[in-house]
């Protein structure tokens, strides 16, 4: 759900491919999809709804069995998805080991912080908590990543994003009526996104092997991280209910597996600056979902704070002219 992390992790892993394609092009064949803007409008209303669907699935089951769950479905579609266009997974124990630490970052611990987090607080908060992820991107890049320089925009967008972040929790209130623990839990899984995207970036980047191939072994791999963890801190699901299991199945199927198809096929073509715009639509779903359908409240300073932080979050992503 960390989009400008998904569109970086596509061009690392997928540099080496690229190159060979334009050394030596082969005929391509025209097909027929959706037009690319209907395809990011319903990656918009995956994603968007996705904070929905944590919280219902929470209702019914621990939050490690709904990360779980989640993690099993999305494989699954992923697996098929490698099944249908004949993909085989990567090879390499040392590849395996750095996908593996990646899989914990981008998945499996992000994935279950939001899912604790929402126990405490609205889906609608920890939407927009994830939003924040691109400033932590930022502040974590000028530290680990030398080739990129900061800039008097972008740095104003990093101040600006943190203050959207102050309002949104009415930090001048003494934070009054929000779950400290809850709010941290949501901010903790929005970092974790970047953390995982440097990583990769230095050690996955180029490696030759198809996004959809490495994809599927890095969700197979949280998957197997959460099957170790999961019977030691909430144990096995003591009944089946029905609704919370089925919002953790479309969690899984649509937000984890059918989001990433998506995502890969706006990335190559429209590229990835015009694919990442999705993230300041996810917020905003997230936040409409919420009241609309949960009936969570809204305090003035959540919209107006959203609004601060997707502002400060796109002047992050200014880069100069030329980079």
């Amino acid at each position: 759900m960390c989009y400008e992390v998904a569109c970086s992790i596509v061009e690392g892993m997928s540099s080496t491919v690229t190159r060979s394609r334009t050394q030596s092009p082969a005929p391509v064949r025209p097909r027929t999809r959706l037009d690319w803007r209907l395809r990011f409008g319903v990656l918009s209303l995956i994603w968007g709804f996705s904070f929905l669907l944590i919280k219902v699935g929470t209702e019914g089951y621990a939050p490690f069995q709904v990360t779980l769950g989640r993690l099993v479905f999305g494989t699954a579609v992923l697996a098929a998805a490698m099944a249908v266009k004949r993909e085989k997974l990567p090879r390499g124990a040392r590849l395996w080991g750095h996908m593996a630490v990646a899989a914990f970052f981008l998945n499996a611990l992000p994935f279950s912080l939001f899912a604790y987090s929402e126990l405490t607080i609205p889906s609608t908060l920890a939407g927009i908590c994830n939003a924040t992820s691109p400033l932590w991107g930022m502040a974590l890049s000028l530290v680990a990543l030398s080739e990129d320089r900061p800039t008097r925009v972008r740095v104003a967008g990093l101040g600006l994003g943190f203050l959207g972040v102050l309002t949104v929790l009415g930090a001048w209130q003494g934070f009054h009526g929000l779950d400290a623990t809850g709010t941290a839990l949501a901010l903790l899984a929005s970092l974790s996104y970047p953390v995982g995207w440097i990583y990769v970036r230095r050690t996955l980047a180029g490696t030759g092997n198809s996004h959809l191939s490495m994809t599927g072994a890095q969700l197979l791999l949280a998957t197997l991280q959460l099957a170790l963890v999961t019977p030691l801190f909430a144990g096995l699901p003591t009944h089946v209910d029905p609704v919370p299991l089925l919002a953790i199945a479309a969690l899984g199927a649509l937000g984890t597996g059918l989001a990433v198809l998506i995502q890969y096929g706006l990335v190559a073509e429209v590229g990835p600056t015009t694919a990442q715009m999705v993230t300041y639509f996810i917020p905003v779903i997230a936040t409409a979902a919420g009241v609309a359908i949960l009936g969570e409240s809204l305090r003035w300073t959540t919209p107006v704070g959203a609004v601060i932080v997707l502002a400060g979050a796109a002047l992050t992503q200014v880069r100069r002219k030329g980079a």
